[in-house]
């Protein structure tokens, strides 16, 4: 049986399900935020250390997408923070004593990989040509910098660009650090991304399961609105026959982090190809339905 660990607004997820149904392929959908509502948990040492889902304490395979806590109110904020921190303990004692054959992927290696300057160091010590970076908060540095790479820099979230503001989820998108914010004296940074820009011929999302890869090309220099990034336009994504060195480099890259899934974002250049970052668990579904590009079978086929 494969367990897929999700929350109940996981539309990939929803998507993949239909396909499970279609093929009559036993599975347990568990969606974190029905915990107490829907799903049970336990926990015994009666005669083996165990954990049990539903009262499932095996899985063939986990496919582990998304988790979101329960929603309950409290009165202050700090006992809504012991409540999530305690959840968050909760979910990563599960995670590692839940017995399984295999997991897509491993939360552990997800979460680690989701470091982007720990991602930047193995794609650049794998061969892959990255960005010129900075992490800082020195406006200094950061002028400096700005100086070396013609004062042509792009600045982006050290984590996740998404987050939830008013009951709707929103984008941090990448843009342009202008000049006139950098050599302000009032200029004041925390940690995050700064980067050279660098001149797009297109933009590639590949996307690896196991060991096989499906590479998507989106022309985001054809509008001015997706020129710094793709995701501020709604532009159709074309299958792409990716060179085998880049595919060997996006493969190598996959399994050094310790996933069976990751969605690379390359950059074309005239030179060549440029790695941006790795989603370990990155959304696919509309490459898909764009391209035609079966990545749900492949899923399916790993989990199997």
């Amino acid at each position: 049986m494969i367990l897929i660990v999700t929350h109940r607004e996981d539309y990939t997820a929803d998507f993949l399900v239909n396909i499970l149904n279609q093929r009559n392929i036993e599975y347990l959908r568990f969606n974190t935020d029905c915990i107490g509502l829907k799903h049970k948990i336990s926990f015994t040492t009666k005669n083996d250390t165990k954990i049990a889902i539903d009262g499932i304490s095996h899985f063939d395979s986990v496919w582990f997408r998304r988790v979101k806590v329960p929603t309950i109110s409290f009165s202050s904020f700090e006992e809504n923070d012991f409540y999530n921190k305690d959840y968050q303990s909760f979910f990563s004692n599960l995670w590692n004593t839940l017995s399984t054959n295999k997991w897509l992927s491993n939360p552990n290696n997800i979460f680690k990989a989701e470091n982007k300057i720990f991602q930047l160091s193995v794609a650049r010590k794998l061969g892959f040509p990255i960005p010129n970076t900075i992490i800082s908060s020195d406006s200094v540095e950061i002028q400096q910098f700005s100086k070396e790479n013609g004062k042509k820099i792009i600045i982006k979230p050290l984590y996740r660009s998404r987050f939830l503001a008013d009951g709707e989820e929103k984008i941090v998108f990448t843009n342009s650090l202008k000049t006139n914010h950098v050599e302000n004296e009032s200029f004041v940074s925390f940690p995050m991304i700064f980067q050279n820009e660098i001149e797009k011929e297109y933009e590639l999302r590949v996307t690896v399961v196991g060991k096989e890869i499906f590479a998507a090309k989106v022309d985001s220099q054809s509008d001015s609105d997706s020129k710094l990034d793709w995701r501020r336009k709604r532009l159709k994504f074309e299958p792409y026959n990716l060179p085998i060195d880049i595919q060997e480099l996006a493969l190598r890259l996959v399994s050094e982090l310790g996933l069976g899934f990751g969605a690379i974002d390359l950059i074309k250049t005239k030179d060549g190809y440029v790695f941006l970052e790795i989603n370990p668990n990155g959304q696919w579904v509309w490459i898909e339905s764009d391209t035609g590009l079966k990545i749900s079978d492949a899923i399916i086929q790993y989990l199997t």
